[in-house]
């Protein structure tokens, strides 16, 4: 069962839409190996907005994501590719519908 999840707002730099699209899209090979990441969506949200929502069973799960490859990556890209640093928001899933 999820019980927390990440919400992590993302603002592209000007003209680097298509970079973080991409950044984004190459994320999915490095979160498919993470066994306690039960779902994770990277999303678009308008012109420059994109996102990054996870979910997980337990706060081990979310700890071990947090020290991942992909939050690295993100943390390594932000100054180019991103209006500022990302927050990385902690949130607490109070009901969700997974296959």
């Amino acid at each position: 069962m999820v019980k927390l999840g990440l919400w992590v707002p993302l603002e592209a730099r000007p003209g680097k839409d298509q970079e973080v699209e991409q950044f984004l899209r190459d994320g999915l090979p490095l979160v498919e190996q993470e066994a306690g990441t039960t779902a994770w969506f990277a999303l678009r949200l308008g012109p420059s907005m994109f996102g990054i929502f996870d979910a997980f069973a337990d706060e081990s799960a979310r700890e071990a994501h947090l020290a991942g490859k992909v939050a690295a990556a993100l943390m390594a890209k932000a100054p180019e590719l991103f209006m500022g640093t990302p927050p990385v928001q902690k949130l607490e899933v109070l009901a969700a519908k997974l296959p």
